[in-house]
Order: structure tokens, then C-alpha cells, then sequence
């Protein structure tokens, strides 16, 4: 097919056939995530469901033809609803953390089962992957996840399963390696089978996966193998292996292993098993001759249709125990007068777990604590150490814990303590959570709200970890919607949103919390307690893609976020008293840009200042002034911050915007 152009970027399964015998240990409602080596184990478990177009699927899936049914032409991958297998494209074992996730959401499931959990109650997630990927940081934080979590005698029933062929691309696997590193782990059951011969991986895949199934903990099967036909593609093994060692590979291939061990057995004779091969050989060549009538994706309308997930409807599942709080109880809140952001987004959290009881929550010191700034404070008093979960200090392993539960009908929202962490764990959202409806077209999805305290503006504290300003990741991922809120009030009715869009739509949000807001108060001067706000009314919700509006001046916009409403505001008086009538236009949304709401906000306003507290070099303010150069002849300036990281002490703000250099900025345009 590739010869004739009409098959694509491909990683050969040839050396790994024994994974079928694995795959025939569990039960087709198992989810599995797969290696990408795993092409047996899927057509094994097509056989169990009596599906019997599996080489049909592949080689749609081989030519990136549209009528694939996993990723409808989007990528080679392995992947199928029908048979439980989302679709991984990571080669780097970055689906371990969502896996662990997966694997937890089953016993929590039992105490609350959301409405589109999936997963049965008794059943386990396998999760493969290679020796060399092993190795990978993502991977070591599943595997101590894992342990952590099986040690607290917490159920986690996940089977690992490495797939040793000895050998990553061209790097060898010092001998022993593998069994020397997770023979003893401690929480985490080893077992260990030769996958060339079927026999005993059955069996020991049959005794790990009782193991893991009931007595509810995870357990690692070390599967040795050997890899035929080099790594991927083009990629020639004599190119660095000696052909004397490649051809002793070819000589244990697992299909000749196998026909010898059946033959043995007097279960099929090796003429009966050539005359099987021999017919496959012709079946999926007459398959493939069929492929040139299949479609492909041609415009980008197409590619980017699965980017945004389908939409589904929320009823409330049946038969929860989650109490809901009665609805004067939460009212009260409202009557306590106006509060900071910390407060309102605390009472927001209490309200919106009451109702929906498929919320989850995880992060760092988020239960007994409340949190660093106290924002869950008492919430896993009130809901739960099940639904307030303190997790361990890896951002890569609460991430995959939210992706997994959400792909068995929970919407999680993880914390991630401040934006800075958020780096070490960033394709978590990118490679992993964003790509699932893309790579599964639609079918597939994992929605959740990811709180994250961050942005700039604390006096004194933290230096450039604890006052990140880089929004540039999560602006630059398709399908990811973030938002920054900038008043307590506002924050609250975000939230809501965000938390539809999760529950309703089936969205990612990335909600960014300034912190430097938190515990703000006064606007002017002490005392004045002009940034406190009401608890909006429980019906009270901030629109997607609508921007909010201060003043209604004519002259001059200042088209802002966070804390550049705050300074914007404190300009506002001024510029107003020497004539110059100002509106601050509050985008909110920052991916995607709300940018109809923002046109029609302007009006016909010809000067805008756009006020960035991000980066000038990858800021959002590069997005705004783009759009807006492209749609209105007004004249435009922006301030932004340096690109440099932020200090601490005295120097706190010096590479920010600040209320003078915004000031400076507008009188200056209205001058223009």
C-alpha cells in the first residue's frame, strides 16, 4: 500500500503477536489502553465479541482513509469504541497517568455512579507499553502513583503490562533491566511470562488479571518479547544491528513459536496453520486493493470537525447517594454582603458539588488543608475524602487521574497549585486530553474543568514560581477553552459556566484564578472595599465567549483580563476627569478569543489600548491586536509585560503593567 501511495506512517505489531493471548485473559469490557505495537490484541478482542472486520478497520485506519472508524482518517492508530480501546497516539507512555485514572474512577463509581459512567463495576483497565518507554518520567509517575495509592490500601485495579522486546528505536535495554526495576516494587504484584510462547502468556495473564480483579490492586505483568522489522517505518534494524542478530529474531518469531507449540499440543498441524496464514495473507491483500475507493480528508473543515466533542444531555443519575444541599441553604450565602474572590469561589465549589454529583475533585493539599489559599476549605468535610481527593505532589498524576475518571462519566476538577507546576505536566492537556476526540472522532472524550492559581501580582512572594504569567501553552492547544476571571463574581459565574461546558458539552477548560485577586478588597485606596462582590444568584452564569463591560466611554477601550481590569479600573476615574470618557472591556475568554462579543463591545470606538499582563512575545495581547488589525480601523496600542520572569520582593511588579504605564499608555494614544 505504501508503495502505491495509498498507505501511510506505520509501526509494525510483528514480534508482539503474543499480546492476542493477554488480550484473551480479560474481558472485552476491560478498557485497555494499548501500545502501539498491540495490533493482535485488538483483533483478539474482536474475535471475543465476534466481530470480524478488524483487518478491514486497520487498513482504513493504515491509509488514513475517512471511513475509519476509530479516528475517521486522522491518524494511523489502534483504537475502537465497540471494543473498549480508546486511541493512543503517545510513544513516550504518556497514557500511563490517565490509565491510573481510569482504573481509580471504577470503585468510585460504586459509591456515586455518574450518569455516563461506562466501566463495570467489577472490571479492570490493562494499560501497555514498552521497555524504553518504561523508563520515561511520565511513566516512573504512574508506576509510584500506583504504588502510593495501593500501599494507602486504596482499590486500584490496573494491570500494567510492558511489552520487552529488549530494544527502544536503536537503544538496547541493558539485559535484566526491566525485571531488576519492578520485580520488588512495593503496592505493585509482579508477574512475568515469555510472549512467545502463547500458552504461558495466557496463563499468567489469566492468574494477573484475578489477581488485579479481586483483590482490587495493581499489578505489572512483564511480557518479553522481540521486535522484527526495525521500529517504524523506513527505519532499517542492519542500519545498527548486526544482521546475524536480526536474523536470529526472525528465526524466534512468534508465529513460527506458535505454530511449533500447537502443533506440539495436537491442536493444529503445521500445514493446517500455513494454510491459515497463507489464506489471511490473501484476504486482507484482496481487502486492500478495495482501499483506493475510500475517501480521504482533503479541506480543514473536515481534520478540525472532531476538535470541539459532541454535546450530550445531563439528566440526574439514578440511584445517587450524593446529598444534595436544599436550595436555602445555599441562598444564605447570599445575604452574608459583598466578599473577595476566595470566598465566593469557595461557596461557588460548595454549591456546584451539592448539585451535580459526577463532580470530582483532586490536587495537592486540597482536602484536609482547603488548599494554599483556602479555596476548597471544608469541602472534603462536606463531601468527602471519595470526592475531594488530596493526591501526591505530581501534576503529570493528577491530570491522567482526571482524564481517566472522565472517560467513566465523571467531570473532574483538578487543581493544579500554581501555573508554574502546570509546565511539568502541560501534554498531559495537549498530547493526551485535547487529542482524544480528535483521534477517536467524537467518540471518545474526557471533559473537565482544570482550576489553576497563577498570573502575577503577589507582593513579596514566590518569585517566578509562584507568579507565572505564560499562558502561551494553553492558548495554543485546539479544542481547550481558558478563562481568567477578574472579580469574585465574575469568577463564580465563570465557574458555572465552565462547569456546563464541562458536564454539557464535553469541553476541556483551563480556569486560571489570579491570585494576586484572591483576597483583594479595596480599588482606591484601604478601606474602600471596592473589589468585593455579591454571591451572584444561583441562576447567574457568565455566557461563553461574552465579554464583560465597565463604564460606557466613547473615546477610549481598554480590551483587558484579571488583574489588567483591576488597573484598569483604577485608571479609569483619571483619564474620565481630564475628558477622556473610558470603557474596560473584560475579555474573560482568552482561547478562543471572544471575538464577536468584542467587536460589538467596542462599537465604534476608534482608539484601543490593549492591557496583557502575559509576555509581550507570545502574549495574549499579539491574538487581540491581530484581530483587531485585521477588523477595524481604529488606532491600537498595547501594554504588556517584559519578557522576563517575575521577581520577588520589592521588584514584584517591575516587569508587569502597572497603573502609571497603563495610564501613560491611554493619554498617549488619545494624542495619536
Amino acid at each position: 500500500m505504501q508503495a502505491r501511495g495509498e498507505g501511510f506512517y506505520t509501526i509494525g505489531s510483528s514480534g508482539h503477536e503474543g499480546m492476542a493471548a493477554v488480550a484473551l485473559a480479560l474481558r472485552p469490557t476491560d478498557m485497555a489502553f494499548l501500545h502501539y505495537r498491540d495490533a493482535a490484541f485488538q483483533i483478539a478482542r474482536s474475535a471475543q465479541i465476534k466481530y470480524t472486520d478488524a483487518a478491514w478497520d486497520m487498513l482504513l485506519s493504515f491509509a488514513c482513509a475517512k471511513t475509519d472508524p476509530i479516528s475517521g482518517g486522522r491518524h494511523k492508530v489502534l483504537g475502537s469504541k465497540r471494543l473498549n480501546i480508546p486511541p493512543q497516539t503517545s510513544t513516550i507512555a504518556s497514557h500511563l497517568p490517565k490509565a491510573l485514572g481510569a482504573a481509580y474512577s471504577i470503585n468510585a463509581a460504586r459509591s456515586f455512579r455518574p450518569e455516563h459512567a461506562t466501566l463495570e463495576d467489577d472490571g479492570l483497565i490493562l494499560c501497555s507499553f514498552g521497555d524504553a518507554s518504561a523508563n520515561h518520567s511520565t511513566a516512573q509517575g504512574a508506576f509510584n502513583t500506583a504504588s502510593w495509592t495501593s500501599t494507602q490500601s486504596l482499590p486500584l485495579p490496573l494491570l500494567f503490562c510492558c511489552e520487552d522486546n529488549g530494544i527502544g528505536i536503536s537503544t538496547k535495554t541493558p539485559k535484566g533491566w526491566i525485571e531488576a526495576s519492578f520485580k520488588d516494587r512495593p503496592g505493585l504484584a509482579y508477574f512475568k511470562c515469555n510472549g512467545l510462547d502463547i500458552f504461558e502468556t495466557f496463563e499468567t495473564a489469566r492468574r494477573a488479571a484475578s489477581y488485579v480483579r479481586e483483590r482490587r490492586k495493581p499489578a505489572f505483568l512483564h511480557f518479553t518479547c522481540v521486535r522484527l522489522y526495525g521500529h517504524a517505518g523506513a527505519d532499517l534494524a542492519t542500519s545498527y544491528l548486526p544482521r546475524s542478530e536480526v536474523a536470529a529474531d526472525e528465526a524466534n518469531d512468534p508465529l513460527l513459536n506458535s505454530v511449533r507449540l500447537l502443533d506440539e499440543a495436537g491442536f493444529l498441524s503445521s500445514v493446517n496453520a500455513l494454510n491459515i496464514y497463507l489464506q489471511t495473507c490473501e484476504d486482507v491483500a484482496k481487502l486492500a486493493k478495495k482501499i483506493p475507493r475510500e475517501p480521504r480528508l482533503a479541506i480543514s473543515q473536515d481534520v478540525q470537525k472532531s476538535i470541539v466533542p459532541p454535546s450530550r444531555k445531563n439528566t440526574p443519575p439514578k440511584g445517587s447517594n450524593v446529598k444534595k444541599k436544599a436550595p436555602g441553604e445555599r441562598k444564605r450565602a447570599q445575604d452574608k454582603g459583598p466578599r473577595q474572590m476566595s470566598k465566593l469561589l469557595n461557596w461557588a465549589l460548595t454549591d456546584l458539588l451539592s448539585t451535580h454529583p459526577e463532580l470530582i475533585m483532586m490536587g495537592e493539599d486540597i482536602g484536609r488543608k482547603g488548599g494554599v489559599y483556602g479555596i476548597t476549605q471544608n469541602l472534603s468535610q462536606k463531601f468527602g475524602a471519595r470526592r475531594v481527593v488530596d493526591t501526591l505532589l505530581d501534576e503529570q498524576s493528577i491530570l491522567g487521574l482526571a482524564i481517566g475518571m472522565a472517560q467513566n462519566g465523571f467531570v473532574p476538577i483538578p487543581e493544579i497549585q500554581f501555573l508554574a507546576y502546570l509546565h511539568n505536566a502541560e501534554d498531559q492537556l495537549r498530547g493526551e486530553a485535547a487529542t482524544l476526540p480528535f483521534f477517536s472522532n467524537g467518540q471518545f472524550t474526557n471533559p473537565m474543568v482544570v482550576r489553576i492559581a497563577g498570573l502575577g501580582y503577589q507582593k513579596g512572594f514566590g518569585g517566578h514560581f509562584h507568579n507565572d504569567n505564560s499562558l502561551a501553552v494553553l492558548r495554543d492547544i485546539p479544542g481547550l477553552i481558558s478563562v481568567v476571571p477578574s472579580t469574585g463574581a465574575e469568577a463564580v459565574m465563570l465557574l458555572r459556566e465552565a462547569v456546563r461546558l464541562a458536564r454539557e458539552e464535553q469541553r476541556i477548560v483551563a480556569f486560571v484564578e489570579p491570585i494576586a485577586l484572591y483576597s483583594t478588597r479595596d480599588l482606591f485606596q484601604d478601606g474602600d472595599c471596592k473589589w468585593l462582590t455579591n454571591y451572584p444568584e444561583q441562576q447567574e452564569r457568565a455566557a461563553f465567549l461574552q465579554v464583560g463591560q465597565r463604564g460606557s466611554g466613547t473615546d477610549l477601550a481598554i480590551v483587558t483580563f484579571g488583574n489588567g481590569v483591576f488597573l484598569s479600573e483604577q485608571c479609569r476615574p483619571g483619564l474620565e476627569a481630564d475628558g477622556i470618557k473610558t470603557r474596560v472591556i473584560d475579555l474573560r475568554w482568552l482561547s478562543p478569543l471572544p471575538q464577536e462579543s468584542l467587536t460589538e463591545a467596542l462599537g465604534s470606538i476608534d482608539r484601543i489600548l490593549v492591557v496583557d499582563e502575559t509576555r509581550r512575545t507570545g502574549g495574549v495581547a499579539e491574538g487581540v491586536m491581530a484581530y483587531l488589525s485585521e477588523t477595524t480601523e481604529a488606532k491600537l496600542a498595547r501594554v504588556t509585560a517584559d519578557d522576563s520572569f517575575i521577581a520577588t520582593g520589592p521588584a514584584y511588579g517591575a516587569t508587569l503593567p502597572s497603573r502609571k504605564s497603563i495610564n501613560d499608555a491611554a493619554r498617549a494614544l488619545m494624542k495619536r
